[in-house]
């Protein structure tokens, strides 16, 4: 099974396999799911009653890390986008505004697991907390828009 280290990283991939390419099914839903295991109809003020605002929901941690990508969806992946609105982060964060760091990039360990990643998009206007980012995607052949 392939192991991600930095779960920031993975939620990239899963954007773009899960919510943009839609090879990485069934799609996650947090209100759906929530609504199934707990009752919930109202994701917003389950959010808010619990005083879960701005962080990522332990259903959501959970359901990312445990789920598998097999090599050949990772080889799929060529282009990653860094952007504050992706599906995935509403996922995990619904009531997320984007204006903190709470899903930047620490760590590009997992660059491996993508043979074939070959440019990073808004990687230049942050979202990657990472000395030297710049000299290690370089390294790898990897382009930054």
């Amino acid at each position: 099974m392939t192991a991600f280290r930095d779960f920031n990283f993975k939620l990239l991939v899963v954007e773009k396999l899960m919510y943009w390419d839609r090879t990485l099914t069934p799609p996650f839903s947090m209100s759906a799911y929530l609504r199934r295991k707990k009752g919930v109809t109202d994701l917003y003020g389950y959010v808010h009653g619990n005083g879960l605002a701005y962080t990522v929901l332990d259903e959501a941690r959970d359901f990312f890390e445990r789920l598998h990508i097999g090599d050949e969806l990772l080889a799929t992946v060529d282009t990653l986008v860094l952007d504050g609105g992706h599906q995935v982060y509403l996922e995990c964060a619904p009531i997320w505004d984007g204006e903190d760091d709470l899903f930047d990039v620490r760590s590009l360990d997992d660059l491996p697991l993508l043979p074939n990643l070959r440019r990073i998009i808004g990687a230049d206007s942050g979202g990657i907390d990472v000395p030297d980012k710049y000299a290690i995607l370089a390294a790898r052949g990897i382009a930054v828009d």
